[in-house]
């Protein structure tokens, strides 16, 4: 539980980074979620990247949303600045605090249903300003917290926990990123370790939003059969307040396959993904490209994975607004105010 703090045996024999740190030292508190869920996957390769990139952890704001995902940032990083946002909301935050101070470097965590349905206006904008962010969508296609409704990323056709079919369109997220005019957009999968983490170092170097979509599966669905009920409720027909659900445990999915190749892997549920990892020539730099090969790959039932656009001259939100070099934190009163003479000599050149 995330008030159980995890034990601080440290054995001498742990490797240390560039820093001088272990990748103990980049973990957080005791992860909540069910056994196998993919987003425990997720965390563990955003320790090892950050890890491996020697980054001190107190350089770091995370900030999230609301949703399972939304839980995770609080499984790593435990010496990072963070911030749990209301839900949808946390691409405006992260907007707002590296408005405030571009020395930070910022991750920002969220699912389908946080991203794609209630802060689809916030993500959108947050990928037309090009933030400085990694924004990490952990992708399982349901809504987990309130037991698995399909959410706007569920494909058309694919069935519910209960059996009942998705009628409507999926919103891919890397179509959107791309369409939006993201200068970094990648997809992998939670139990690819090997392609996960280059592609958050990759992202936590790019100066500018990295969008990566990640599928991650729901091992449950959070899908129970019953509900709490009021009191009055349960005295008129005498029901049990609480009932509770068991979730076996679950292994993680784990696949390894070489670039320019397909893999079939089997979901927890008995169901199969195909994934295509793009070749060692592909070319990252061609916008309408890459959104038409994912449109051609989706076409034959594939899910493309590897890094899919980056623009290479990406300027960032302060760059293409011409901010002051230094954090506004950082700057005195009389800079930040300087004065009613000064604001007129301002308002002048707009007239």
């Amino acid at each position: 539980m995330t008030y159980i703090a995890k034990p601080k045996v440290l054995h001498p024999g742990l490797q240390k980074n560039e820093i001088g740190l272990t990748r103990r030292d980049y973990e957080g508190t005791m992860t909540t979620l069910c056994a196998g869920c993919g987003h425990d996957s997720i965390t563990a390769a955003i320790v090892q990247a950050f890890w491996e990139l020697s980054i001190p952890p107190h350089r770091v704001a995370k900030l999230s949303g609301i949703g399972c995902s939304s839980k995770t940032p609080a499984y790593f990083l435990k010496e990072a600045h963070g911030f749990n946002g209301v839900h949808g909301r946390m691409p405006a935050l992260a907007t707002g605090a590296n408005a405030a101070n571009r020395d930070l470097i910022y991750i920002g965590v969220s699912g389908d249903g946080d991203s794609l349905s209630i802060g689809l206006g916030q993500l959108s904008h947050a990928i037309r300003r090009n933030v400085n962010l990694l924004y990490v969508l952990e992708n399982n296609g349901v809504y987990g917290l309130t037991k698995g409704q399909f959410s706007a990323s569920a494909d058309r056709g694919s069935l519910s926990k209960k059996g009942e079919a998705n009628t409507m369109e999926s919103i891919d997220g890397c179509l959107l990123a791309l369409t939006l005019g993201a200068t970094f957009v990648a997809r992998s999968f939670s139990g690819d370790k090997g392609q996960l983490v280059p592609i958050l170092k990759a992202g936590l170097a790019h100066s500018g939003f990295a969008f990566v979509d990640v599928i991650s599966p729901c091992v449950t669905f959070n899908d129970h059969d019953g509900s709490t009920k009021s009191y009055a409720y349960t005295r008129e027909h005498n029901v049990e307040i609480v009932q509770a659900d068991f979730v076996p445990p679950a292994a993680e999915i784990k696949t390894d396959y070489d670039a320019g190749t397909v893999r079939s892997v089997m979901m927890h549920d008995g169901s199969w993904v195909q994934l295509r990892k793009v070749a060692e020539d592909y070319d990252a730099t061609d916008r309408d490209r890459a959104y038409a090969y994912i449109r051609e790959r989706q076409s034959h039932g594939e899910i493309l994975t590897g890094l899919l656009y980056l623009t290479p001259d990406s300027k960032d939100m302060h760059e293409q607004s011409d901010t002051v070099a230094g954090p506004l934190t950082t700057l005195p009163y009389e800079q930040l105010c300087p004065g009613n003479a000064e604001l007129q000599k301002m308002q002048q050149r707009f007239r």
